[in-house]
């Protein structure tokens, strides 16, 4: 399938470079950057740059944070059963550990339950509540984490039997309104925190608990590490209170007091270092292969073990699912890629196998989506041809909207506008796949659908120093809300052949101007078999700290043809692109191949648009 030409976009203001801006202590450019996210008031300045723990806010501000508070409190005195369910993705055990930990501290011994993705699917399913009753019979209290808010019927059929509950969650509530819970807190419930994840909620509702009935050698500040992993993991936006629990938690992540957390950054190769890029890219995706291969509960293992060896143990465990998760996505992508051909001119792709796992097909959706920028669903069909599908859009493009449209094809289906689920009749594949192309074409023009990279600055080389970096690294934590800037340059020539790495990347050396002094290393990821165009080529590159073993840095990279526009002439120009990941902007600056060492340098990174969406 032919790969879409890439539009460049300057974002806002063009900034002008001065020779003498780069010794200064913060940057003229990295005002510039500031200035481009909205940050005006100087006050909202030293929050966004410094952010403090003291600034943490009242969690009571949470719509019905104090019938929560109270019910767990009733439950503690009482001596009441109380049991946890939550989902199987990071935020989910994660928001489970900490919740179980807190209440531990308090003198109960909850239960805990994370459903089966295959047999029992999302939240609170009556399958997956048939299965706790089962093993560990239903208690006084349940309360339902990352989940529930949706949950009507089976939270009235839990109130039927005499359990009372509380729903600790951050998703949209649904069209039939508030199930009958004793409490629901719920950030998008209210006006306060819309921002926050599951796990975030649950730091709130301990913050309260604390500030409610304090107890000695209960500092909230242990919780940090693991709600910082579950916000970066699961991308909500990183402004507001995200930020502040980021920052702090990256900080106490390398010497955290969660034994799990500690055996998997040695099992990764962290070697006392932590970025967002490392928890998103390396921690992240182990828990969540757990839940992907269909076995949760050993992620909330590690999240939860007092036992050192046994942390050890369980975080090998993650990486061989991880390892497990990596080879099944590459067998379904090459085998979609294979698939492709018969369509090759679609504005959609929708693809279908007998032989595709249902736990990977959403992270294989996400990487032919941003490969050729088209609106697609991966389905991993049954033995019985009933199909369950992932979908992940571009911008303009509403899969709920889609989905409506297609709604008579179609078993069941839902989601959100860029991101969704489907279950479809092997038969109606065919169909789906044409009435979803034509409503794609119907609601957007060929410039709509045209990929864009966004820029913001121009960089030279020579700017790049670890004074820089230093500077630089007040704008993190990155993620959504807070992009990590793109940088471009011009005229960047190779300075020495490129190295290949494990016959799949490219580790290339490079200059800005034919006989520019200032070398920088960059990593083209999966680079390995593509064919670079001729130099000299504008780029556009992320710039990271890198704690590796290497005279300079090892970098991700993309690379585009040379353009024929300067900047200085237009708002955007078109180029060639060169596709060779699968990686979000969320994923550029991390290099999880390269080695760690104590030597501290700059890592710069230069990306292909087709992994960019900003």
């Amino acid at each position: 399938m032919r790969l879409a030409e890439v539009e460049w976009i300057l974002r806002g203001e063009s900034f002008q470079m001065d020779e003498n801006d780069h010794s200064k202590d913060f940057p003229a450019i990295l005002a510039h950057l500031v200035q481009q996210r909205n940050i005006a008031a100087a006050d909202a300045l030293d929050r966004f740059l410094d952010p403090k723990l003291k600034d943490l806010s009242d969690p009571f501000l949470l719509p019905e944070m104090d019938l929560a508070v109270a019910r767990l409190f009733q439950a503690i005195d009482q001596g009441q059963t109380v049991g946890i369910f939550g989902d199987y993705d990071v935020d989910g055990v994660t928001s489970i550990s900490v919740i179980y930990d807190a209440l531990k501290k308090y003198g109960v011994e909850a239960k805990f339950f994370v459903p089966q993705r295959s047999s029992e699917g999302y939240g609170l399913s009556m399958a997956a509540l048939e299965r706790f009753e089962r093993e560990l019979t239903l208690p006084d209290l349940l309360i339902a984490v990352d989940c529930g808010t949706s949950s009507v019927d089976e939270i009235a059929a839990l109130q039927e039997r005499g359990v009372d509950v509380i729903v600790l969650d951050h998703h949209e509530p649904g069209l039939r309104g508030r199930p009958p819970c004793v409490a629901l807190v719920n950030p998008k419930c209210g006006s306060d925190f819309p921002y926050l994840c599951a796990a975030g909620v649950c730091f709130k509702v301990i913050h309260a608990m604390l500030k409610t009935r304090p107890i000695e050698n209960f500092d909230l500040k242990d919780f940090l590490d693991r709600v910082s992993v579950a916000t970066i993991a699961d991308i909500v936006p990183m402004i507001g209170e995200n930020r502040l629990i980021v920052r702090h938690g990256l900080k106490r992540l390398p010497q955290s007091k969660n034994l799990g957390l500690l055996a998997l950054q040695k099992a990764v190769g962290m070697n006392g270092n932590a970025s967002s890029m490392d928890v998103g890219f390396r921690i992240g995706p182990r828990l969540n292969a757990a839940g992907r291969m269909d076995q949760p509960e050993m992620a909330l293992a590690t999240l939860l073990t007092q036992d050192q060896t046994e942390a050890q143990e369980l975080a090998a465990i993650l990486d061989d699912f991880n390892r497990e998760r990596q080879n099944l996505e590459e067998r379904m992508r090459r085998e979609a890629l294979a698939m492709m051909k018969d369509y090759e001119h679609d504005p959609v792709i929708v693809l279908g196998s007998r032989d595709w796992h249902p736990g990977v097909v959403g992270i294989v959706a996400s990487r032919l989506m941003r490969q050729y920028h088209r609106p697609t669903f991966i389905i991993s069909i049954d033995e019985q041809g009933m199909g369950k599908g992932s979908g992940r859009s571009i911008p303009g493009v509403s899969l709920v909207a889609a989905i409506e449209e297609c709604r008579s094809l179609l078993v069941a289906g839902g989601g959100h506008e860029m991101a969704a689920g489907i279950s479809i009749d092997e038969s109606q594949l065919d169909a789906f796949r044409q009435s979803f192309a034509e409503h794609v074409l119907r609601h957007t023009t060929i410039e709509q659908r045209m990929p864009k990279i966004y820029l913001d600055a121009e960089l030279s080389f020579d700017w790049l120093s670890l004074d820089f970096l230093k500077s630089y690294e007040l704008l993190q934590p990155f993620g959504s809300g807070n992009p990590q800037p793109v940088f471009f340059a011009r005229n960047v020539f190779l300075s020495r052949p490129p190295m290949h790495l494990k016959n799949k990347h490219l580790r290339l050396f490079l200059r800005q101007g034919k006989n520019g002094l200032n070398e920088q290393s960059a990593m083209f990821f999966n680079g390995g078999e593509r064919q670079l165009p001729d130099p000299p080529w504008d780029i556009a590159f992320t710039i990271d700290r890198n704690n590796h073993r290497c005279p300079r840095c090892a970098t991700r990279c993309e690379l585009m043809s040379r353009v024929v526009f300067p900047f200085s002439s237009v708002s955007f120009f078109t180029s060639c692109l060169i596709p060779f990941a699968f990686f979000s902007s969320a994923t550029l600056s991390a290099s999880p191949a390269a080695r760690q060492c104590s030597n501290t340098c700059l890592k710069f990174a230069v990306i292909t648009a087709s992994t960019l969406s900003l």
